[in-house]
């Protein structure tokens, strides 16, 4: 049989001394929960004595139940009652940098549940730790793309993710100034890298419309931003983007850009374009009857067709340079023309007035 160890004297009060050595103000303590009252805690520490804890201290920790073991911050070694004053807010806050700080290291994916909401972004506790989602950081799911004047619908779209649980990185933290920022961009990047190789221009993609702005619409494509610009919405003039789509449509687009961050898709590169069955009527020389759109310094386009508008240049209008145009023709009015030019490659058909 081996023999045990032997315990010298000096060992003795060693052990003795670290057991009765007194804690001063930051000292991290380990105890027992002994007392759960309306107003304190109390906490065993064994040969360190007793802590009390404030209920406002501790009323961030679920479930606390007598006999838990707690681990707590001092702030005053010795009161006049003979407690020692306990924190268990910091002692949480502390261990949950020291989490934050690993996790930020390994660029690890975490979840969070925002607890409220403002224009800028997410509000959010993480290890009890508050932090921050900005809205530039969201994914394409959840971006809430609204005119820049819809400063109310951002916020109620932003509510909406309130409660909800989100897959994040952490972006930055700073213990010293409790910043803490997370990022659902970067949680998704790698599989977004491995979705953007998988697609090619003259792809055809379904998304899901996820704002609607005065120069086009977004869609999300699998975790991927798009955008329709309004010239791609329809062969025919579009004026407001809401006509046609609206939040949350599942649409079909094709793709006729690609870069890093975001596909630029076409509605109408998918539909027949019926500019070119339409033209198909026209002749150079034939006469055509159409309305006048609009009036600019060059001369004015005209509606020949429901697909098809030409325009009366300028030099069509009279010699010299000092023809105007707005004295020529009248908003709306309904005129005679003649075919000039066509031309299908340009999309461009030129006219001249009957006189």
């Amino acid at each position: 049989m081996a023999d045990a160890k032997k315990v010298t004297m000096d060992d003795l009060l060693k052990a003795n001394e670290d057991a009765s050595k007194k804690v001063v103000a930051g000292d991290t303590v380990n105890g027992k929960v002994i007392s759960i009252k309306k107003h304190e805690i109390l906490i065993d520490l064994g040969s360190q004595g007793v802590g009390l804890v404030p209920r406002r201290e501790a009323s961030f920790v679920k479930d606390l139940k007598l006999g838990d073991e707690v681990t707590a911050s001092v702030i005053e070694s010795e009161m006049d009652d003979g407690y020692v004053l306990l924190s268990l807010r910091k002692a949480v806050k502390d261990k949950g940098w020291d989490e934050i700080q690993s996790k930020l290291d390994d660029a690890e994916i975490v979840e969070i549940t925002p607890y409220d909401a403002n224009r800028g972004g997410l509000l959010v506790e993480y290890e009890g730790i508050r932090g921050f989602l900005p809205v530039s950081q969201l994914s394409a799911e959840h971006y809430p793309r609204v005119g820049s004047a819809d400063k109310d619908e951002i916020l109620q779209r932003l509510n909406s993710l309130v409660g909800k649980p989100i897959k994040v990185r952490i972006l930055d933290a700073i213990k010293r100034e409790n910043k803490l920022i997370f990022s659902e961009k970067e949680a998704i990047k790698d599989g977004l890298a491995e979705r953007f190789s998988s697609l090619k221009v003259g792809d055809t993609i379904k998304g899901v419309v996820t704002g609607v702005v005065d120069f086009g619409v977004f869609v999300n494509v699998d975790g991927i931003e798009g955008l329709v610009h309004i010239s791609e919405i329809s062969w025919e003039r579009v004026n407001n983007p809401s006509d046609y789509v609206k939040i949350g449509d599942e649409i079909e687009a094709k793709i006729i850009a690609i870069d890093k961050e975001r596909l630029s898709l076409s509605m109408k590169q998918l539909m027949e374009d019926p500019w070119l069955h339409e033209v198909e009527s026209l002749k150079k020389g034939s006469k055509v009857e159409g309305t006048v759109t609009r009036i600019t310094p060059f001369g004015a386009f005209v509606q020949i067709s429901p697909a098809v508008e030409a325009l009366v240049h300028v030099s069509e209008l009279g010699e010299g340079s000092d023809v105007d145009p707005e004295k020529v023709f009248t908003l709306n009015e309904r005129k005679s023309f003649t075919v000039l030019d066509i031309d299908k490659e340009g999309r461009k058909i030129s006219l001249s007035v009957d006189k």
